[in-house]
């Protein structure tokens, strides 16, 4: 009898253990990791400030277009981009909300006025309001425009084709002028 006595036992205390030392171990609490490149802080902070400089120099030539365009004056948005009406409808009727489908024809230039593209060269487009992809400076552009507007843009080049370009005519980090022609702004159903 003592010798099952002692095998029962003997069964028992790694299992005891192995218990006692996930309870332990499951108790420890985590240490947050530390970063293990301080470069890549370092990165980032002159990424930004590339950035700052990149888009002081592009609102500088910008200042300057519209300084040379003071016949008609152009407004500032609110997304940092400038605008002025070419053809503008007064009273002021309905602009695109998300869901609506706008029709419109655009042309492409640099901020000195050399087109880039043409509107038969990009032709007529059809756009569902912030449910399709889209380039941002049109997307911003239509959303303030009335149907039978022609409004001419210059945006900044973080919201046309940025750090890529088109990889034929636009430049990397290029600021444009765009001239939008929004032709009908149809309603979703919901409105």
């Amino acid at each position: 009898m003592p010798f099952k006595k002692l095998k029962i036992n003997l069964t028992l205390k790694p299992n005891f253990f192995f218990l006692l030392l996930l309870w332990s171990l499951g108790c420890v609490s985590p240490e947050a990791q530390k970063p293990l490149n301080k470069q890549d802080t370092y990165f980032l902070q002159q990424s930004a400030q590339r950035n700052k400089q990149l888009l002081s120099a592009e609102q500088n030539l910008m200042q300057k277009v519209m300084e040379n365009e003071k016949a008609t004056p152009y407004l500032a948005s609110k997304k940092g981009f400038w605008y002025r009406y070419k053809n503008k409808i007064e009273p002021s009727t309905y602009r695109p909300k998300k869901g609506d489908r706008v029709q419109f024809r655009y042309s492409i230039a640099t901020l000195d006025g050399k087109m880039l593209y043409n509107e038969e060269t990009l032709g007529s487009v059809s756009y569902l309001v912030d449910q399709e992809d889209l380039v941002p400076a049109l997307r911003e552009g239509v959303k303030i425009m009335q149907a039978g507007e022609v409004v001419v843009f210059l945006f900044p080049s973080y919201l046309c084709f940025s750090y890529q370009g088109d990889g034929d005519k636009i430049g990397i980090n290029q600021p444009l002028r765009f001239e939008i022609s929004l032709d009908t702004i149809i309603k979703t159903q919901t409105q």
